[in-house]
């Protein structure tokens, strides 16, 4: 399942190759091209979120940010986890991301998985809409607004 504004997007195709010798990845790392040491801020995320983000990211220019994308939430190995941050300096942001309000979404589950840090070394924190009886306004221009609050807040 995915948004009807990702049926048609060309960075979500994928060639037929890839559905042959390919296979399903938990956790898909950073695509762009910076050094770890570089890295400010780890944002991560899952579903349509990332291509807000990654657009944002081009926008600014912002080459200290990594985004990285949990395509299964549960179970996530710590193994996983770690192998791709592995690279990232100790003391690193790490922030959920999520266009849910923060009593919805995966934020709860991974507050109570990682607590304070995220495998003990990088601070984690979340980024989502204020809590709400909803999950969404209901208004394309609110929801519009709120969305681009909510990718400002992740850049901030």
């Amino acid at each position: 399942m995915t948004p009807k504004s990702l049926l048609r997007n060309p960075r979500v195709v994928s060639r037929l190759d890839e559905f042959a010798s390919g296979r399903f990845e938990r956790i898909l790392p950073d695509a762009a091209p910076a050094h770890a040491p570089e890295i400010t801020r780890i944002l991560m995320c899952s579903g349509k979120v990332y291509f807000d983000l990654d657009r944002e990211r081009e926008r600014l220019g912002r080459k200290d940010v990594a985004i990285l994308r949990l395509e299964q939430l549960y179970p996530l190995k710590d193994t996983s986890l770690e192998a791709v941050l592995r690279s990232y300096r100790d003391g690193t942001p790490v922030y959920w991301v999520q266009e849910e309000p923060e009593n919805m979404g995966a934020w709860r589950f991974l507050k109570i998985r990682f607590g304070e840090a995220v495998l003990g070394r990088l601070p984690f924190k979340g980024i989502s809409r204020p809590t709400s009886a909803s999950p969404a306004t209901g208004s394309h221009s609110s929801h519009k607004q709120e969305q681009e609050k909510l990718i400002a807040g992740a850049f901030a």
